[in-house]
């Protein structure tokens, strides 16, 4: 019985230290799920050079998809006002290159690496040069803050993918299909969004431009859609457009700027906005250099949000890809602005400011 007891005792005194030994094992564990972790989110750490090898790989698939405006001129004066804000950013010498995209789509998109593209549909709708400046200021705030880029970062299935890559090439183009394919469905989340509005009122503002252009634009912007049954275009999504547009107004209040440039831009800019029941959309799986909402894609699985690993592979030829693009706005919905035609000259229009250009610019602010 003596005996018995004497077990006992020593198994019970003995239990703890299994138990420690056991935590011991999972702290280790859990901190070798750490290190690799890490190890997977380094692997997606990007230079400079190679996020502007995937901004261009992504903007010359948004220019195969909508087509590019032929116009020297309108290109000249978007990059004038582009380059004016993005000289006020923290990544002022990023080779920032602004597009002007052929379509009646109100829409605009940001690509990593300083590649920003705007429509002429959004050109019409657009009112005055601090309007614009909104617009724009917004777009480079995605790309100065490296939205989407981080946006894939923090995907476990693409930090899978990514340690499953040999070689960085291969990741990099696999990363630049990512990011044209999935940012246009899986949105920026709230805090992004906010951010790139916080910049598309700070750097007008700075500029010397009216504060409450984005907030007048998107104001316009939501009283046109209203009637849409589904999100359509340009900011259509989360947060919701008037949270936004609250949120900008108020940003705007503590500024003193108000210049609009009105007369400038009405004489830069002559395109009229096309009613949103006239725009021109792609028909349900087209193929081709305009796309479509709908190109002939295989089956799925239910997308979890974030980007799946599906999205990991090399990029196909842009002619075979769908309309989804990279956009600023994230899930910006299948309404006409997004299936809207575009041209068929994908032909980047070469457009340089020189500093004294840009001087003199920056005095016709006022």
């Amino acid at each position: 019985m003596k005996k018995t007891l004497l077990v006992l005792t020593l198994l019970a005194l003995g239990s703890p230290a299994y138990a420690q030994f056991g935590g011991i094992g999972g702290a280790v564990k859990r901190a070798q799920q750490v290190q690799d972790t890490k190890k997977k989110l380094d692997d997606l750490t990007f230079s400079e050079e190679e996020e502007q090898t995937i901004g261009l790989d992504v903007s010359q698939k948004v220019r195969q998809r909508f087509g590019v405006v032929q116009d020297p001129a309108v290109h000249k004066y978007v990059s004038l006002v582009g380059t004016t804000l993005a000289k006020l950013t923290e990544r002022p010498d990023l080779p920032w290159t602004f597009v002007v995209l052929d379509t009646d789509g109100v829409n605009a998109f940001a690509s990593p690496g300083g590649y920003v593209h705007i429509t002429r549909g959004a050109l019409g709708l657009i009112d005055n040069e601090a309007e614009l400046a909104g617009v724009l200021g917004h777009e480079i705030g995605h790309v100065v803050r490296k939205h989407t880029l981080n946006a894939i970062r923090k995907n476990s299935a693409v930090q899978l993918g990514a340690s499953a890559t040999a070689e960085r090439s291969s990741l990099l183009a696999s990363v630049g299909s990512a990011v044209y394919s999935n940012v246009l469905e899986n949105a920026y989340d709230r805090g992004d969004e906010l951010d790139a509005d916080r910049l598309g009122v700070e750097l007008p503002s700075k500029a010397g431009y009216n504060a409450g252009g984005l907030a007048s634009f998107l104001t316009r912007l939501d009283e046109r859609n209203k009637d849409q049954a589904e999100k359509n275009g340009l900011f259509a999504s989360h947060p919701d457009t008037k949270e936004r547009i609250d949120k900008a107004a108020a940003l705007a209040k503590g500024s003193k700027t108000s210049a609009t440039a009105q007369a400038r831009y009405k004489s830069h800019i002559k395109y009229e906005p096309a009613p949103i029941t006239a725009i021109a959309v792609v028909a349900d799986g087209a193929s081709g250099l305009t796309g479509s909402t709908k190109a002939a894609e295989p089956k799925e699985e239910p997308k979890k949000k974030g980007f799946g690993l599906g999205a990991l592979k090399p990029a196909v030829a842009p002619e075979k890809q769908s309309s989804q693009v990279s956009a600023s706005g994230g899930a910006r919905g299948v309404g006409p602005d997004r299936a809207a035609k575009g041209g068929g000259n994908p032909a980047i229009v070469k457009t340089t400011v020189s500093a004294a250009e840009l001087t003199e610019f920056k005095k016709g602010i006022a």
